[in-house]
């Protein structure tokens, strides 16, 4: 019987992909670090709903949303190059648009997906913050800078944070369609190397184990940062908490001292 799958195959070819895990991982943090702000000014400019840009935003999110990934990689590999062109025609530049490296269409893509997903998860984070403590703020003579970004924000990222965190391992996993604008990453050389060796079952199978221990470890990073968030925002409860006071008990000895005159 021939040797249909062949284990050792499986785990030759993981350090060879590995070697093109830092381009995965370069996709993934510049799209998101870049798409966060993107959702955050998003969010922003929904819930005080800026006339013009709240419609624009607003029917840009439903576009993305609405729309497959590998659809929006598409419309970046082949609208990058047409928006240059007009840039070219209308400020007299000469940018050589054979020249644009793949990388900016996946990460334009990327970035402008996560924007669009992350903004309505910062919006209903930034919605669920308490009023009462945005008016202390207030009264205490804070601007809106400060109140945003000493208590709108850090409230807000603890309601957020396990969406943004699903959000990030949905990115890890999306990368793998990188491949498809030109960019070689451990997909792609996954294919590169099932190509040249026919044994694709164990190539994409040592991508599955890649994957599948990347988001176990981003998992387990989400929850130790949750913890750590909890148990600050606890401490700092106890810290702010006044202490006690004594008059309970005091009065409690005054009326056992009556019942025992009388």
């Amino acid at each position: 019987m021939p040797k249909l799958i062949d284990f050792k195959l499986i785990l030759t070819n993981i350090p060879d992909l590995l070697q093109y895990l830092p381009i995965t991982l370069g996709i993934v943090l510049l799209s998101m670090v870049v798409g966060l702000v993107l959702a955050l000014g998003i969010a922003l400019v929904r819930l005080h709903k800026i006339p013009v840009l709240n419609q624009i935003f607003t029917v840009l999110v439903s576009f993305v949303r609405g729309t497959p990934l590998l659809v929006q990689l598409y419309l970046s590999y082949y609208g990058v190059p047409i928006a240059l062109r007009y840039w070219n025609y209308y400020n007299h530049t000469n940018f050589n648009i054979n020249h644009v490296p793949a990388f900016l269409f996946v990460f334009v893509a990327f970035a402008i997906n996560e924007a669009a997903y992350n903004s309505e998860n910062i919006r209903g984070a930034l919605l669920s913050v308490d009023d009462g403590e945005i008016e202390a703020a207030e009264t205490l003579g804070m601007t809106g800078w400060q109140i945003l970004r000493r208590i709108t924000i850090p409230e807000a990222l603890v309601v957020a944070l396990p969406t943004l965190g699903n959000q990030f391992i949905s990115l890890i996993k999306g990368t793998s369609l990188a491949f498809v604008a030109g960019v070689i990453e451990m997909t792609a050389e996954g294919q590169i190397i099932a190509g040249r060796t026919f044994r694709y079952f164990e190539v994409y199978l040592s991508l599955a184990i890649i994957y599948w221990a990347l988001t176990v470890i981003t998992e387990i990073l989400i929850r130790l940062i949750e913890k750590r968030i909890n148990r600050f925002r606890v401490a700092q409860h106890l810290v702010g908490t006044p202490a006690p006071t004594e008059t309970p008990i005091v009065g409690a000895q005054v009326l056992a001292s009556k019942e025992v005159r009388s």
